[in-house]
């Protein structure tokens, strides 16, 4: 079985983050998104294919949110808002350590 997943009685779960580095594994899964290759093919997300994300995100909340109890709902926002949060660290983290270590002096 490969590590990224666990079977829980007679499904398999795709797990969350991974066991042995305790890091977030959602962000390589999306990834792989068809969505994502096909937006990212060019290099470039324009408009039209970010409020197609938009509108799949929302179309996932509104199946979602309905079946979550009060106490679940309030934990799994914290988990969304917590995800986005390193998402965005994580991508200004890579853009620093891009940039050149030392300033032009001319």
């Amino acid at each position: 079985m490969p590590s990224n997943e666990q079977t829980s009685g007679d499904a398999k779960r795709v797990r969350w983050f991974d066991e042995k580095t305790l890091t977030p594994l959602i962000a390589d899964y999306a990834q792989r998104l068809d969505s994502y290759l096909t937006a990212a093919a060019d290099g470039v997300i324009d408009g039209a294919e970010l409020a197609a994300q938009e509108h799949r995100v929302v179309a996932l909340m509104k199946e979602v949110e309905p079946q979550l109890d009060p106490k679940l709902h309030e934990k799994v926002t914290e988990l969304l808002c917590e995800l986005t949060a390193y998402d965005i660290m994580h991508s200004l983290h890579i853009m620093q350590e891009a940039r050149p270590k030392t300033a032009f002096r001319g």
